[in-house]
């Protein structure tokens, strides 16, 4: 059934491509053979803003897909990061900067800029076939990083020593544009349509998300390079048609990128669940079944019936309750169950035997992100079974609201309380402080002997 899913959803992606690709080509052909569609508008502020758009927007895809770089590790993710700022870093340098002060941009800063998006164009390409993942993160992205800001100092050096034997790049409307800017501008082009298919004959074997994204954002870069290929060129004071497919098409990545950075980040706090989930299966669920195991061995070797028995029972009890709270656990992480109908069965299931009665209260209000839901169902779960183990207490409450605007979780009961200094902190509110730090939250205990305890964790703003 999955293949099946992702044998559609690559169907719907080409199908995608061939409506986007027809009617960009449609209007290129006829922008291009029509030379009163040819139009360019004699407006510096507003191309100004088109490209602050582009920058702006370049930088947050670079931003975000460096941040998915840091959650997975994927080569592809770094050479999209590098990529991006390349393409960014050259507009905003060599497109933008020379205009301050009401300049215009010369032919050196023209040929830097488009040098620097072909750049960037490349390393994006080249992230269509990466493959694997980097262990060393950190330095793998700043060593990238330097590198391509090494490529641009680079770039800017060697035009600077041509000085004034470049190749002029403004053409009037009635003139062709020089040769070597059509070439440029065609390198440019051709190393978006490898990126598109790239991305697409990936999406086709992976199936992932960001990279159906990138296909349709690129083969709309695609055509705004096309578009400067086949119409006239523009000054910095003009604007023409290839400026706006530009801003359309990095509008178009950075919802995609964005999408992707949200499903990582997903992904990351199930794994972990899960991986916190089989630890304490291995030392909660294992440890009850080997004591089950152990009882049975002795009733074999003919062991007393009425003193083994008994601890047998308990045993298989406890091992069945572990493995509830696991399940449930579970249910939470992957998004089978919701979060408030989990966290009741569990009291529910906590509170069966009649030993510890627990008021639950949610407030309807409040919103958690998946990697909280996760870890408050843990906080909470770890609270209550201190109370069941230590607190020696007959009433617990749960309150998860808000207060003064924001969201906390307590946790308060009636038992024994403690003073920290004969009976310090066990292991238990160890592990709340720990997954309270992982959501970014603040930790507070409050207790004295003889007045129970109360356990306040405000969550993340």
């Amino acid at each position: 059934m999955q293949s099946r899913d992702r044998q559609d959803a690559y169907q719907s992606l080409l199908w995608s491509e061939v409506l986007l690709l027809g009617l960009l080509g449609a209007s290129l052909a006829l922008f291009g053979s029509n030379a009163s569609l040819q139009t360019v508008y004699e407006l510096p502020e507003l191309r100004l803003v088109l490209l602050a758009a582009v920058v702006f927007a370049g930088s947050l895809v670079a931003i975000l897909a460096g941040v998915r770089f840091s959650v997975e590790g994927r080569r592809q993710d770094l050479l999209l990061t590098c990529g991006f700022v390349a393409a960014s870093v050259s507009t905003l340098l060599f497109g933008i900067a020379p205009t301050f002060g009401g300049n215009v941009v010369g032919t050196r800063d023209a040929w830097a800029e488009v040098l620097g998006r072909l750049l960037g164009a490349v390393l994006i390409a080249a992230a269509a076939f990466a493959r694997g993942r980097v262990t060393t993160r950190d330095r793998a992205l700043r060593y990238w990083l330097v590198a391509t800001a090494l490529g641009l100092v680079l770039l800017w050096g060697l035009l600077h020593t041509f000085r004034d034997d470049l190749t002029e790049l403004v053409a009037g409307p009635a003139e062709r544009p020089p040769a070597t800017f059509v070439v440029t501008l065609a390198l440019l082009a051709f190393a978006n349509l490898v990126a598109v298919v790239g991305f697409v004959w990936r999406y086709r074997n992976e199936g992932q998300d960001l990279d159906r994204w990138l296909a349709l954002g690129i083969s709309v870069l695609l055509f705004a390079a096309l578009h400067r290929v086949f119409t006239p060129l523009v000054t910095s004071e003009q604007v023409s048609q290839g400026d706006f497919l530009r801003v359309l098409a990095y509008g178009v990545l950075l919802v995609g990128v964005w999408r992707a950075i949200q499903s990582a980040e997903f992904g990351r706090a199930v794994a972990e669940e899960r991986a916190r989930v089989a630890r304490e299966i291995h030392d909660g669920l294992a440890q009850y079944l080997f004591a089950v195991s152990t009882s049975a061995s002795m009733l074999e070797s003919g062991a007393d019936l009425a003193t083994t028995l008994p601890r047998l029972k308990e045993a298989a009890a406890q091992a069945q309750q572990e493995a509830r709270f696991a399940v449930l656990a579970l249910s939470s992480a992957s998004g089978t169950a919701p979060f408030d109908a989990a966290l009741r069965r569990y009291v529910e299931f906590l509170t069966a035997d009649g030993e510890l009665d627990v008021e639950l209260e949610i407030d309807g209000a409040i919103r958690l992100a998946p990697d909280e839901q996760i870890e408050v169902f843990r906080i909470v779960q770890e609270g209550l079974a201190n109370v069941r183990r230590h607190a020696g207490a007959r009433r617990a409450e749960v309150r998860i609201g808000l207060r003064g605007g924001r969201r906390y979780v307590a946790v308060r009961d009636d038992g024994t309380g403690f003073d920290g200094v004969e009976r310090p902190a066990g292991q238990g509110l160890k592990n709340i402080k720990s997954r309270t730090a992982a959501i970014g939250g603040a930790f507070a205990l409050r207790s004295r002997p003889g007045h129970g305890t109360l356990i306040v964790v405000t969550l993340r703003a």
